[in-house]
């Protein structure tokens, strides 16, 4: 069997886009370290993204290993509308009124075409223009407008995006489009939906009512608000992406790398996986090589104790897509084999929820580490065993053997998890044999070295683990 085992726990996703959509480049960036493959459904048609799942689908039961996919909805795009000239020269301090009037713009106008946008910005609301390039000051509020004073800028031009710090906007996180893509991708059988422009808890159970059981959700992190909200945001979804670049728009860039920490810990302790995401090689979109600047930064999503780092334009438009791959695996693995990431990964455990299936499970990393263990082996029906086991980031590869293919492609985003799927077992014994074979077979262990074995007897029953066993490979 060919070794698809990565030499790093940290996962990562690709996005996949027009420089990333044959059968050869898919394999490749596969073979190169990708765990997760996104659709980014701000762009190209569902045809497009249906193609790219096949291919996908395609290499998965070519390799015989599972691979987690996921759509990226849209979410709401607040943009400007148009000048006459198609752009204006600005000088701070000048007055420009946003209003609902549909007519092209001048220095003295603009059409804003959000009446939720006018609705709820007040007197001393700061509005942000084409990725904070131009900020304004609302001065005065009108019915349907509001007069800003510019705070900074040269020149503006048309359908620029707008980005509102501290306002909380009375608008769904799905548009009809969002609406639309989400029901195709869903048929598609994409494994998680990803959520743009989440603002509060009540975006995700709007989410959560159109997409049911079908797909896992991940919120998408870059919205102030969300941040007000995110204990209670995070106790709801199923994993988190921070996109830092929307984010960083709307508040200081200072603020980010706390924030980052915060959003991290905060998976960690509820046991759902997180993706750092956003400008993570931006360079290497023209570049065969990146800034120093961010491999640190990569490294530091790593050394927070990411699950996922994530690629963007890098491997979806870009010129390198395969070195930039290659890259984020190599910062990964070197981080990993640090002695001080271990420290930090141990520094902090989360305490186990007081049953005996979070006592099994927090148990097994101890242990493994005891007994210097290959792996820790769960068998699981839901994942939900696995991903308690990941939130203590043991120093060993988890081994997760399940049944249903949906599960293990889902486990595909989680830190340090292994997936296979596998038959199930009909009784303890035969569980502890498969276990070995397994870890055997995929390379997890060699001949005599020992496996943590957590499991639930009754078999089948989610949540119900409550055997821990050590078994030694034959």
């Amino acid at each position: 069997m060919p070794n698809f085992k990565r030499n790093r726990k940290t996962k990562i996703v690709a996005t996949l886009g027009p420089a990333s959509s044959t059968p050869a480049m898919v394999r490749s960036l596969f073979e190169s370290g990708v765990d997760v493959f996104r659709l980014n459904f701000s762009h190209g048609s569902h045809e497009d993204h249906q193609k790219r799942l096949m291919l996908i689908r395609d290499l998965e039961k070519e390799t015989g290993r599972p691979i987690g996919v996921f759509a990226d909805l849209q979410g709401p795009k607040l943009r400007l509308g148009t000048f006459k000239n198609g752009e204006i020269n600005i000088d701070k301090g000048m007055h420009i009124t946003l209003d609902s009037n549909p007519a092209a713009g001048d220095e003295k106008r603009v059409y804003l075409p959000h009446p939720e946008i006018l609705e709820a910005l007040q007197v001393g609301s700061d509005i942000l223009l084409d990725d904070g390039k131009v900020h304004l000051h609302v001065i005065k509020k009108g019915k349907d407008s509001v007069e800003t004073e510019v705070v900074a800028g040269k020149k503006l031009m048309d359908r620029k995006g707008v980005n509102l710090p501290n306002v909380l906007l009375k608008v769904s996180s799905l548009t009809a489009k969002d609406r639309i893509d989400l029901e195709a991708a869903l048929k598609m059988g994409v494994d998680w939906i990803a959520l743009s422009f989440v603002q509060r808890p009540e975006d995700v159970t709007e989410a959560r009512q159109l997409i049911g059981d079908r797909a896992k959700i991940i919120v998408k992190i870059e919205k102030p608000s969300a941040i007000e909200s995110l204990e209670k945001i995070v106790s709801i979804t199923d994993a988190v992406m921070l996109a830092r670049g929307d984010l960083g728009v709307e508040i200081p860039a200072e603020r980010v790398p706390s924030i980052q920490k915060r959003v991290v810990r905060a998976c960690r302790l509820a046991g759902k996986p997180v993706i750092i995401a956003t400008q993570m090689l931006e360079s290497m979109i023209s570049s065969p090589r990146p800034t120093r600047a961010e491999a640190s930064d990569v490294a530091t999503a790593i050394y927070d104790g990411t699950d996922a780092v994530m690629l963007s334009a890098e491997t979806a438009s870009g010129e390198y897509p395969l070195e930039a791959v290659s890259i984020m695996d190599k910062i990964a693995a070197d981080v990993e084999k640090d002695t001080l990431y271990r420290k930090i990964m141990d520094a902090e455990h989360p305490d186990p929820e007081k049953n005996s299936s979070d006592a099994i499970t927090a148990a097994a990393s101890g242990v493994a580490a005891t007994v210097s263990a290959a792996a820790i082996v769960n068998y699981t029906t839901s994942g939900s065993t696995t991903l308690r086991t990941v939130r203590e980031r043991p120093s060993v590869a988890i081994l997760c053997l399940t049944e249903y293919m949906v599960v293990a492609r889902r486990l595909q985003l989680s830190y340090g998890v292994y997936p296979v799927h596998t038959a199930d077992v009909d009784n303890f014994g035969d569980m502890v044999n498969k276990a070995c074979k397994v870890a055997l077979e995929h390379q997890i262990a060699a001949k005599g070295q020992k496996l943590v074995i957590t499991a639930g007897v009754p078999f089948g029953t989610s949540g119900s683990t409550n055997i821990l066993r050590i078994a030694v490979v034959e």
